[in-house]
Protein backbone atom coordinates (compact mmCIF):
# COMPACT_ATOMS: atom_id res chain seq x y z
CA UNK A 1 0.00 0.00 0.00
CA UNK A 2 1.37 3.47 -0.87
CA UNK A 3 1.73 5.63 1.81
CA UNK A 4 0.15 8.97 1.81
CA UNK A 5 0.16 10.49 5.64
CA UNK A 6 2.66 9.29 8.04
CA UNK A 7 1.98 11.22 11.40
CA UNK A 8 4.99 10.83 13.84
CA UNK A 9 5.03 11.48 18.37
CA UNK A 10 2.99 14.95 17.27
CA UNK A 11 2.02 16.84 20.60
CA UNK A 12 0.04 19.72 21.45
CA UNK A 13 -0.65 21.76 24.50
CA UNK A 14 -2.80 24.97 25.66
CA UNK A 15 -2.28 27.11 28.68
CA UNK A 16 -5.56 27.32 30.05
CA UNK A 17 -7.33 30.44 31.15
CA UNK A 18 -8.33 30.70 35.11
CA UNK A 19 -11.69 29.95 33.85
CA UNK A 20 -10.89 26.74 32.47
CA UNK A 21 -8.53 25.37 34.85
CA UNK A 22 -11.21 25.85 37.64
CA UNK A 23 -13.16 23.17 35.11
CA UNK A 24 -10.03 21.42 34.66
CA UNK A 25 -8.88 20.70 38.08
CA UNK A 26 -6.69 23.53 38.78
CA UNK A 27 -4.02 22.73 35.93
CA UNK A 28 -2.68 25.42 33.94
CA UNK A 29 -1.61 23.50 30.89
CA UNK A 30 -4.09 21.00 29.04
CA UNK A 31 -2.38 18.29 26.86
CA UNK A 32 -4.84 18.18 24.16
CA UNK A 33 -2.53 15.38 21.85
CA UNK A 34 -0.03 13.42 23.13
CA UNK A 35 2.36 11.80 21.07
CA UNK A 36 0.68 10.58 18.46
CA UNK A 37 1.91 8.10 15.44
CA UNK A 38 -0.39 6.44 12.77
CA UNK A 39 -0.13 6.48 8.88
CA UNK A 40 -2.60 6.26 6.26
CA UNK A 41 -2.74 5.02 2.98
CA UNK A 42 -3.86 6.02 -0.38
CA UNK A 43 -7.51 4.93 -1.25
CA UNK A 44 -8.44 4.31 2.09
CA UNK A 45 -10.85 6.10 4.71
CA UNK A 46 -8.83 6.24 8.16
CA UNK A 47 -11.39 7.34 11.07
CA UNK A 48 -10.03 9.15 14.43
CA UNK A 49 -13.14 7.96 17.19
CA UNK A 50 -13.63 9.65 20.37
CA UNK A 51 -14.91 11.49 22.63
CA UNK A 52 -15.61 15.43 23.03
CA UNK A 53 -12.42 16.63 23.96
CA UNK A 54 -10.09 13.74 23.52
CA UNK A 55 -8.06 15.50 20.89
CA UNK A 56 -9.65 14.53 17.62
CA UNK A 57 -9.96 18.07 16.23
CA UNK A 58 -6.93 19.60 17.56
CA UNK A 59 -5.17 16.65 15.64
CA UNK A 60 -6.45 17.67 12.29
CA UNK A 61 -5.88 21.21 12.93
CA UNK A 62 -2.36 20.26 12.87
CA UNK A 63 -2.42 17.80 9.70
CA UNK A 64 -4.13 20.88 8.08
CA UNK A 65 -1.71 23.38 9.15
CA UNK A 66 -3.98 25.57 10.84
CA UNK A 67 -2.21 25.39 14.48
CA UNK A 68 1.40 24.61 14.45
CA UNK A 69 2.67 21.23 17.27
CA UNK A 70 4.76 21.50 20.14
CA UNK A 71 6.33 18.37 18.75
CA UNK A 72 6.44 15.67 16.58
CA UNK A 73 5.50 16.41 12.68
CA UNK A 74 3.64 14.71 9.93
CA UNK A 75 4.44 14.03 6.38
CA UNK A 76 1.40 14.63 4.11
CA UNK A 77 2.24 13.46 0.63
CA UNK A 78 5.90 14.26 0.90
CA UNK A 79 5.19 17.61 2.25
CA UNK A 80 6.49 18.72 6.07
CA UNK A 81 3.43 20.15 8.19
CA UNK A 82 6.77 21.79 9.94
CA UNK A 83 9.13 22.43 7.50
CA UNK A 84 6.70 22.97 4.82
CA UNK A 85 2.92 23.97 5.80
CA UNK A 86 1.95 26.14 2.26
CA UNK A 87 2.93 22.53 0.19
CA UNK A 88 0.68 20.88 2.55
CA UNK A 89 -2.07 23.05 2.16
CA UNK A 90 -1.65 22.62 -1.70
CA UNK A 91 -2.37 19.00 -1.55
CA UNK A 92 -5.42 18.39 1.16
CA UNK A 93 -8.69 19.57 1.63
CA UNK A 94 -9.96 20.76 5.03
CA UNK A 95 -13.51 20.63 5.97
CA UNK A 96 -15.08 21.57 9.51
CA UNK A 97 -17.82 22.17 11.42
CA UNK A 98 -16.05 25.46 12.53
CA UNK A 99 -16.35 26.88 9.01
CA UNK A 100 -18.26 30.11 8.36
CA UNK A 101 -19.24 31.26 5.39
CA UNK A 102 -19.97 35.12 5.17
CA UNK A 103 -23.53 35.58 5.44
CA UNK A 104 -23.41 38.37 2.50
CA UNK A 105 -21.65 35.67 -0.27
CA UNK A 106 -23.34 33.55 -2.25
CA UNK A 107 -22.17 30.19 -3.23
CA UNK A 108 -21.19 31.48 -7.17
CA UNK A 109 -18.63 33.70 -5.65
CA UNK A 110 -17.38 31.92 -2.72
CA UNK A 111 -16.16 28.97 -5.42
CA UNK A 112 -15.02 31.27 -7.67
CA UNK A 113 -12.84 33.14 -4.77
CA UNK A 114 -11.27 29.91 -3.55
CA UNK A 115 -10.64 28.85 -6.82
CA UNK A 116 -8.67 31.40 -7.26
CA UNK A 117 -6.52 31.17 -3.80
CA UNK A 118 -5.73 27.57 -5.29
CA UNK A 119 -4.85 28.98 -8.33
CA UNK A 120 -7.57 26.73 -10.24
CA UNK A 121 -7.33 27.59 -13.75
CA UNK A 122 -10.70 29.29 -14.77
CA UNK A 123 -11.67 26.88 -17.54
CA UNK A 124 -11.05 23.81 -14.60
CA UNK A 125 -12.79 25.86 -11.99
CA UNK A 126 -16.14 26.67 -13.91
CA UNK A 127 -16.05 23.25 -14.89
CA UNK A 128 -15.99 21.74 -11.60
CA UNK A 129 -18.27 24.13 -9.75
CA UNK A 130 -20.86 22.73 -12.67
CA UNK A 131 -20.25 19.62 -11.60
CA UNK A 132 -20.24 20.00 -8.11
CA UNK A 133 -23.16 22.51 -7.36
CA UNK A 134 -25.40 19.45 -9.74
CA UNK A 135 -23.82 17.22 -7.33
CA UNK A 136 -25.39 18.77 -4.15
CA UNK A 137 -28.37 20.43 -5.51
CA UNK A 138 -26.16 23.99 -5.26
CA UNK A 139 -26.93 25.38 -8.72
CA UNK A 140 -30.28 26.58 -7.49
CA UNK A 141 -29.22 28.05 -5.15
CA UNK A 142 -25.69 29.42 -6.48
CA UNK A 143 -26.75 33.19 -6.11
CA UNK A 144 -28.06 32.80 -2.55
CA UNK A 145 -26.41 34.37 0.15
CA UNK A 146 -25.42 32.29 2.68
CA UNK A 147 -27.54 34.02 5.06
CA UNK A 148 -30.58 32.61 3.33
CA UNK A 149 -29.49 29.42 2.92
CA UNK A 150 -30.56 25.94 5.07
CA UNK A 151 -28.24 24.64 7.53
CA UNK A 152 -28.00 21.64 5.32
CA UNK A 153 -27.03 23.73 2.49
CA UNK A 154 -24.48 25.37 4.13
CA UNK A 155 -22.63 22.46 4.98
CA UNK A 156 -22.78 21.29 1.12
CA UNK A 157 -21.37 24.74 -0.08
CA UNK A 158 -18.94 24.51 3.05
CA UNK A 159 -18.25 20.29 1.53
CA UNK A 160 -17.98 21.90 -1.85
CA UNK A 161 -15.58 24.64 -1.24
CA UNK A 162 -13.46 22.64 0.91
CA UNK A 163 -12.68 20.77 -2.36
CA UNK A 164 -12.35 23.41 -5.07
CA UNK A 165 -8.25 21.74 -5.96
CA UNK A 166 -9.48 18.83 -6.21
CA UNK A 167 -7.26 17.15 -3.63
CA UNK A 168 -6.11 13.57 -3.51
CA UNK A 169 -5.89 14.10 0.57
CA UNK A 170 -8.74 15.29 2.37
CA UNK A 171 -9.59 15.90 5.89
CA UNK A 172 -12.83 15.92 7.45
CA UNK A 173 -13.68 16.93 11.28
CA UNK A 174 -17.04 15.79 12.30
CA UNK A 175 -18.65 15.51 8.54
CA UNK A 176 -22.25 15.38 9.70
CA UNK A 177 -22.14 17.10 12.63
CA UNK A 178 -25.60 18.75 13.00
CA UNK A 179 -26.86 17.95 9.47
CA UNK A 180 -30.23 15.98 9.14
CA UNK A 181 -30.28 12.39 7.72
CA UNK A 182 -30.98 13.31 4.27
CA UNK A 183 -28.07 16.04 3.99
CA UNK A 184 -25.90 13.49 6.02
CA UNK A 185 -26.41 10.31 3.47
CA UNK A 186 -25.37 12.98 0.90
CA UNK A 187 -22.16 13.43 2.82
CA UNK A 188 -21.13 10.11 3.40
CA UNK A 189 -22.26 8.60 -0.09
CA UNK A 190 -19.93 11.00 -1.53
CA UNK A 191 -17.18 10.19 1.03
CA UNK A 192 -17.62 6.75 -0.34
CA UNK A 193 -17.21 8.12 -4.05
CA UNK A 194 -14.26 9.72 -3.41
CA UNK A 195 -12.65 6.80 -1.77
CA UNK A 196 -13.47 4.62 -4.90
CA UNK A 197 -11.50 7.26 -7.46
CA UNK A 198 -8.55 6.51 -4.84
CA UNK A 199 -8.81 9.84 -2.54
CA UNK A 200 -7.58 9.14 0.88
CA UNK A 201 -9.94 10.72 3.81
CA UNK A 202 -8.68 11.05 7.63
CA UNK A 203 -12.50 11.96 9.10
CA UNK A 204 -12.55 12.41 13.06
CA UNK A 205 -16.02 11.48 14.47
CA UNK A 206 -17.52 9.91 17.51
CA UNK A 207 -20.28 8.24 16.08
CA UNK A 208 -19.84 4.64 15.88
CA UNK A 209 -22.15 4.12 12.61
CA UNK A 210 -20.52 6.62 10.55
CA UNK A 211 -17.22 4.58 11.52
CA UNK A 212 -18.37 1.28 10.77
CA UNK A 213 -19.82 2.58 7.37
CA UNK A 214 -17.03 4.40 6.06
CA UNK A 215 -13.85 3.55 7.51
CA UNK A 216 -10.84 0.85 6.66
CA UNK A 217 -9.43 1.47 9.77
CA UNK A 218 -9.47 3.13 13.14
CA UNK A 219 -7.49 5.21 15.64
CA UNK A 220 -8.87 5.21 19.37
CA UNK A 221 -8.10 8.37 20.69
CA UNK A 222 -8.99 9.46 24.29
CA UNK A 223 -7.09 11.89 26.42
CA UNK A 224 -4.92 13.13 23.70
CA UNK A 225 -3.12 9.73 23.25
CA UNK A 226 -4.37 6.78 20.52
CA UNK A 227 -5.16 3.13 22.54
CA UNK A 228 -5.75 1.38 19.79
CA UNK A 229 -5.35 1.12 16.07
CA UNK A 230 -6.16 -1.65 13.68
CA UNK A 231 -8.54 -1.86 10.97
CA UNK A 232 -11.94 -2.57 11.40
CA UNK A 233 -12.55 -5.78 10.93
CA UNK A 234 -9.71 -6.46 12.91
CA UNK A 235 -11.17 -4.03 15.85
CA UNK A 236 -14.50 -5.46 15.98
CA UNK A 237 -13.39 -9.62 15.45
CA UNK A 238 -15.00 -10.18 19.01
CA UNK A 239 -17.16 -7.28 19.82
CA UNK A 240 -18.92 -4.42 18.04
CA UNK A 241 -17.37 -0.89 18.08
CA UNK A 242 -19.61 0.85 20.44
CA UNK A 243 -18.46 -1.74 22.91
CA UNK A 244 -14.77 -2.68 22.24
CA UNK A 245 -14.78 1.35 22.43
CA UNK A 246 -16.34 1.14 26.29
CA UNK A 247 -14.24 -1.44 26.86
CA UNK A 248 -10.76 0.66 25.79
CA UNK A 249 -11.99 3.81 27.80
CA UNK A 250 -12.56 2.06 30.96
CA UNK A 251 -9.19 0.66 30.60
CA UNK A 252 -7.59 3.99 29.84
CA UNK A 253 -9.14 5.65 32.74
CA UNK A 254 -8.48 3.10 34.93
CA UNK A 255 -4.90 3.22 34.48
CA UNK A 256 -4.85 6.49 34.73
CA UNK A 257 -6.30 6.92 38.02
Amino acid sequence: MEEILKVKNLSKSFRLSYKQRRLEGGVPIKVAVDDLSFTAYKGEIFGLLGPNGAGKTTTLRMLATLIKPDGGDAIVDGASIVADPYAVRSKIGFLTSELKLEDFFTPNYLFDFFSGLYNVPAEKAAERKREMFARFGIDKFAEVKVANLSTGMRQKVSLVISLVNDPDFIIFDEPTNGLDVLTAKTVTDFLIELKAKGKTIILSTHIFSLIEKLCDRVGVIIDGKLVAIDTLANLTAEKNLEDKFFDLYAQTKGANE
